[in-house]
């Protein structure tokens, strides 16, 4: 609820009282919004960060070499790469925050793709940072860490110059980049660091991480809604948090399969099951007219329909050639839509391709 406040002049003794102004107003009134619950305005992507390494969910392996490295105090440059939401930025503020513990925003320096971080960033701000001496003030080391997140963002120019920079100062600054797309990383920047690669999330640690947050959040899910997040998340942790969330928030009831993907706004899987029903029994004119509607009714995007039924046609038995050219056809309609062809043709080139492939199914059999 908002609240009112009358706001009055001082005078000279200190004592308030309501002075006239030039629109002879005797004071002005404020709205001031009241500040919303801190626990249901913080997302859950941030809310459930790990705070530490061992509440990394996966990669075991590479968060036990990189504690051992940090425990020995022989942290070296790191690369961290991989898909969206697999831990990279998590781990290395744990590793920060075993370091320097309490001290840790003050021993490191943050820089990411919404941050200008070019050639004069890394001479004027990287640099200066690097180049002063730092007190641990109880901290276990005095090395300071910078953090480059989304490094493949960089400049050419402004990698060439952090070249010279991490060796300049690899005595009392070490440099972690973390990015997606480690080819956009010049060589000369990847031979200076040691790479870790952070795969996809299995599915059993997306899962139990996800049961770590409903049991927290006292939420009801089903075991077929927990399913439907988990496969629709491929492995982003970031993204299942989001999912979960968002139906949630949108549902207010049991989470079950259904809501996640109408929140998602992605076919069901019997609506897919339909659609490759129609794809190789009907023709290409009544499976054109279905498909269409069915895209209306229920607000599908047509680029998520090719990659479901992609998927549904590895399952499917079909002799290999026949296979190989319709996987090839839609891979093609794929790379079509991402570049905003009209959706009505795409979807003609979608039947045309079952078409031709149930042509070669019988041809095949014969």
């Amino acid at each position: 609820m908002a609240e009112v406040i009358t706001v009055m002049d001082i005078d000279d003794d200190n004592n308030p009282s309501p002075k006239p102004n030039n629109n002879n107003n005797m004071g002005k009134n404020v709205v001031v919004a009241a500040a919303p619950s801190q626990g249901k305005a913080t997302p859950w992507v941030e809310k459930y960060r790990p705070q530490s390494l061992a509440d990394v969910a996966a990669h075991r392996d590479i968060v036990d070499t990189i504690d051992r490295l940090t425990s020995e105090n022989r942290l070296p440059h790191l690369l961290l790469y991989g898909p969206p939401g697999t831990g990279k930025t998590s781990t290395i503020l744990a590793v920060a925050r075993k370091l320097y513990g309490a001290q840790y925003h003050n021993m490191i320096l943050e820089l990411n793709a919404s941050d200008d971080r070019g050639i004069d960033v890394v001479r004027q701000q990287i640099q200066d940072f690097a180049s002063t001496q730092s007190f641990s003030f109880g901290a276990k080391s005095s090395v300071k860490l910078v953090l480059l997140d989304e490094a493949d963002a960089m400049t050419k120019d402004a990698q060439f110059a952090l070249r010279r920079v991490i060796e300049k100062y690899t005595r009392n600054t070490r440099f972690s980049l973390i990015c997606n797309h480690v080819n956009k990383i010049i060589p000369a920047l990847q031979s200076r660091c040691t790479r870790f690669r952070f795969a996809p999330l299995e599915e059993f640690h997306v899962s139990e991480r996800l049961k770590h947050v409903i049991e927290t959040e006292g939420l009801d899910v089903s075991e077929s809604g927990l399913a439907a997040v988990v496969r629709l998340s491929n492995g982003d942790m970031r993204k299942a948090l989001n999912i979960l969330q968002s139906t949630h928030m949108a549902s207010q009831q049991q989470i079950t399969e259904e809501a996640v993907y109408l929140c998602t706004g992605n076919p069901l899987p019997k609506d897919i099951e339909q659609i490759s029903y129609w794809l190789l029994n009907e023709s290409f004119a009544e499976s054109f007219k279905r498909i269409s509607d069915m895209k209306t009714t229920k607000g599908l995007a047509l680029i998520d329909i090719v990659r479901e039924v992609t998927m549904f046609v590895f399952k499917i038995k079909m002799p290999p050639v026949v296979r190989v050219q319709l996987i090839n056809d839609l891979a093609d309609i794929e790379y079509r839509l991402t570049f905003g062809c009209n959706d009505r043709l795409q979807l003609g080139s979608l039947v045309a391709s079952f078409t031709t492939a149930r042509s070669a199914l019988v041809s095949a059999a014969k």
